[in-house]
């Protein structure tokens, strides 16, 4: 009992394949995780905070943070985050900071000057599967 009780931890289950193609099993993905998503939070501030982008990317990546110290057990992050497995979350982690600085460079969040928006009344009826409010 007193064994089973402190080696636990040390019994967790290792992952043996991803069964997906190209994702081979990452030992310290937690470690791996942590430290992408930590670089991803100072890379993204090259974009202005007012950005939704920016906004959108911090609240992903703190969220992904949070869950990955406070979990020990891959299976647990996958479960929590629910956005695949912890391979997939570290290919998805280096993608996002591949697209930030495109992001940083194309400046979607301005508008160029001159630029004209044109409104077009369109009075036709919304068909009866649109919903018309949001609440």
């Amino acid at each position: 009992m007193f064994l089973a009780r402190f080696s636990r931890p040390l019994l967790a289950r290792v992952k043996e394949a991803t069964n997906i193609v190209g994702f081979e099993v990452v030992p310290n993905a937690r470690e791996v995780l942590i430290n992408l998503y930590n670089d991803m939070l100072r890379q993204v501030q090259v974009i202005p905070e007012q950005a939704k982008y920016r906004q959108d990317v911090e609240k992903v990546a703190r969220y992904r943070l949070r869950v990955c110290e406070e979990e020990e057990d891959w299976e647990k992050i996958e479960k929590r985050i629910g956005c695949g497995q912890v391979e997939e979350l570290i290919w998805q982690a280096k993608d996002e900071m591949t697209l930030i600085p495109k992001m940083a460079e194309w400046k979607p969040w301005e508008v160029p000057p001159n630029h004209h928006i044109e409104f077009v009344e369109d009075n036709s009826p919304v068909p009866k599967h649109v919903p018309t409010h949001i609440q």
